[in-house]
């Protein structure tokens, strides 16, 4: 049996972070915290891919905690701390 890995690239994450923070029921600070996120993985340079990516899943992790959050979006942060892992 053959794993297919795929490797993931910076933009799919801003990408997938961008459709979240589209959806109009997401609380403003929520929001926030989530642009913060793109501004720092949009910086990230070669050398320091891995140093960008657990600063932004410390992010992430703390947003996902918040109760004011709903549970079908707390899975979609949770897909991007799984993207951000899989970094090169």
């Amino acid at each position: 049996m053959r794993r297919v890995i795929r490797m993931v690239k910076v933009s799919d994450v801003v990408e997938v972070v961008n459709e979240i923070i589209d959806d109009p029921t997401l609380p403003k600070n929520i929001k926030a915290k989530l642009e913060e996120v793109i501004s720092e993985l949009k910086e990230v340079k070669k050398t320091d891919v891995k140093l960008k990516a657990d600063k932004c899943i410390h992010e992430l992790d703390d947003v996902s905690s918040d109760v004011n959050l709903q549970p079908f979006v707390r899975t979609q942060i949770w897909s991007v701390v799984s993207m951000l892992e899989a970094l090169e």
